[in-house]
């Protein structure tokens, strides 16, 4: 399951901003974008950060997930079209392969919402 990995290198990415910051502010929110094309399931990141966070500066903040979907430019169209994700790639006018993706590949963080910092005593 690489959702697991994937998880992990958030938290770290996330630590390290965190540790940066003069005061280090309680995490509520970190909002992710997650392009179809990735094969990162949505519910598996989510599981994963739950039991990943806990007992740690990130536990209760919630992970927001915004999915794009796959787009693809047809050259010999010069169209933009959805492929069917496991079942037909090319072009629904020309049949030609899919060889520009135009959208469904992101996987990254959009945002951190913070409140403010954590007690230390």
């Amino acid at each position: 399951m690489h959702e697991t990995d994937m998880t992990k290198a958030l938290i770290i990415t996330v630590r390290d901003w965190w540790a940066s910051q003069p005061e280090r502010p309680k995490v509520s929110k970190i909002h992710l974008i997650v392009g179809q094309f990735t094969c990162v399931e949505p519910a598996g990141l989510q599981f994963a950060f739950e039991v990943q966070t806990r007992g740690t500066f990130l536990e209760g903040a919630e992970l927001v997930i915004r999915e794009t979907p796959l787009i693809a430019f047809c050259h010999a169209c010069q169209s933009e079209y959805r492929p069917e994700i496991g079942l037909h790639y090319g072009c629904p006018s020309c049949n030609a392969p899919m060889d520009d993706i135009r959208s469904g590949r992101e996987l990254k963080i959009d945002r951190i919402e913070y409140g403010s910092p954590v007690s230390t005593s």
